[in-house]
């Protein structure tokens, strides 16, 4: 699971982060249409690097993962699939995960060096249509957008991972709801 801390500031990453942990949440994506996102990467990579894995999200060009990595990134992760930027996420050695919703992105993405296809937006499309793209289609998929509780399990039949999103986290959320989401979704994941 892929905790999206949309909106997230560097001063809320060590509660946030320690919150998720705690949680069992190892994956945290910071996307860069937060406020300070480099700042806050290079924020949650000292405070938690190490035990969860940190990565840049809503990446749209070379000279974002270039930022993101700069700051510490190890995965980049798109709402769309960009040759420019799948190719420089995989030049710098980090893991690209583009979003893809058709068989010619996915195919696409696969092709410039994609490590995972980031299924978006996956609670609009849903997990049959997501499975007719598993039959031709062998890779890795997280879905990503509109999973929810209830959904989530069923997903995560058919792909390696889920991105959770507002659900989980939105800016000004108490720590305690932050807590009881994270805890829920974990529950929910079968961990």
């Amino acid at each position: 699971m892929i905790a999206i801390l949309r909106g997230i500031t560097p001063a809320e990453i060590p509660m946030v982060c320690d919150i998720l942990y705690q949680a069992g949440i190892r994956l945290l994506e910071i996307p860069l249409n937060s406020p300070e996102p480099c700042q806050s990467i290079a924020a949650a990579v000292r405070h938690c690097g190490g035990r969860q894995l940190i990565g840049a999200g809503t990446v749209l060009s070379p000279d974002d993962v270039q930022a993101a990595g700069e700051a510490g990134s190890e995965f980049i992760l798109s709402p769309n699939t960009d040759i420019e930027v799948i190719q420089e996420t995989v030049r710098r050695q980090l893991i690209s995960i583009p979003g893809f919703l058709t068989p010619s992105e996915g195919f696409s993405a696969l092709k410039a060096g994609a490590h995972y296809l980031k299924f978006f937006p996956a609670g609009q499309f849903g997990v049959s249509y997501l499975r007719d793209l598993l039959a031709v289609m062998k890779a890795p998929m997280l879905a990503v957008g509109g999973v929810t509780k209830n959904n989530m399990p069923e997903f995560l039949q058919v792909c390696v991972g889920v991105g959770i999103g507002s659900a989980l986290y939105k800016p000004g959320m108490p720590l305690p709801q932050i807590r009881q989401n994270a805890e829920e979704f974990c529950h929910h994941s079968g961990k």
